[in-house]
């Protein structure tokens, strides 16, 4: 998404942890859009004035007083701005009740910074500022995934994903012949503060090479103690396996060990 005079969409980032706020821009620049972080408080109104965001984050968590000059300062200097309120699971309904107008939404902590992102674009394709930007199609090899219409080709034929399954292929195509770390997966995929599984990204990772890499030249690697990358498959390479057909009872020693994607 840009502005109509082709400019990248601005947000700020109204966030008093630092890791989060670097994370959050991180992500938000991922989008190729223009991101400013304030700390919160009386401040906010500054940085509104100076930067005139398209888009705000704001974390509820702040001190309340905080939380509400912010919010004062931004509408002050940006009136109608839309805004995407992060908010603990038990306080989001009371504390964004008085707060939020009808162009704003929230999310909840824990959250993956894939929601926010959602969030904000629903929030900027309701504002008559962005337009849809060109080049949503992502093109690595004979890989193509549609982010509008969230449609993932290989050599002409459709390949059916899971949202996570999406989500860690985007992240992947977005940083062709890049090595990712498990920690970068992990923020970028999962929540910021995921505390599931550690091996969960193994497991992705082995779910999307059955759907990407079975019967053709691979695309997905893996470097050692580093990460995980994908390119373009290189023609001399032997086709990765297809999936062996299991027996009934292989089947049910295989749902016992792994659960399915989501």
């Amino acid at each position: 998404m840009t502005r109509p005079d082709g400019s990248p969409v601005r947000v700020l980032v109204v966030e008093d942890e630092a890791p989060l706020a670097e994370l959050l821009s991180m992500a938000l620049r991922s989008e190729r859009w223009d991101v400013r972080t304030a700390g919160g408080g009386g401040g906010v109104a500054e940085v509104a004035r100076a930067f005139r965001p398209d888009a705000a984050v704001l974390d509820l968590t702040l001190p309340d007083a905080d939380a509400r000059a912010a919010l004062a300062g931004l509408r002050r200097e940006v009136p109608g701005v839309p805004v995407l309120f992060l908010a603990s699971r038990e306080a989001a309904r009371e504390r964004t009740a008085g707060l939020t107008a009808g162009s704003d939404a929230y999310v909840t902590k824990p959250f993956g910074v894939e929601e926010v992102i959602a969030g904000l674009r629903g929030l900027l394709r309701r504002s008559v500022v962005p337009t849809p930007r060109a080049g949503s199609v992502l093109t690595v090899g004979d890989l193509t995934l549609n982010e509008d219409s969230q449609e993932v080709v290989r050599g002409g034929v459709p390949i059916r994903l899971t949202a996570t399954e999406y989500e860690l292929l985007r992240f992947l195509m977005r940083n062709p012949r890049r090595v990712l770390s498990k920690a970068q997966i992990l923020d970028r995929v999962w929540s910021y503060d995921f505390g599931g599984r550690p091996n969960v990204v193994e497991l992705y990772i082995s779910y999307l090479r059955r759907k990407i890499d079975a019967g053709r030249a691979p695309m997905i690697h893996t470097r050692r103690g580093m990460g995980y990358l994908i390119k373009a498959a290189d023609a001399a390479t032997e086709p990765s396996p297809a999936p062996k057909a299991m027996s009934r009872r292989g089947s049910r020693a295989r749902s016992r060990s792994a659960p399915e994607p989501v």
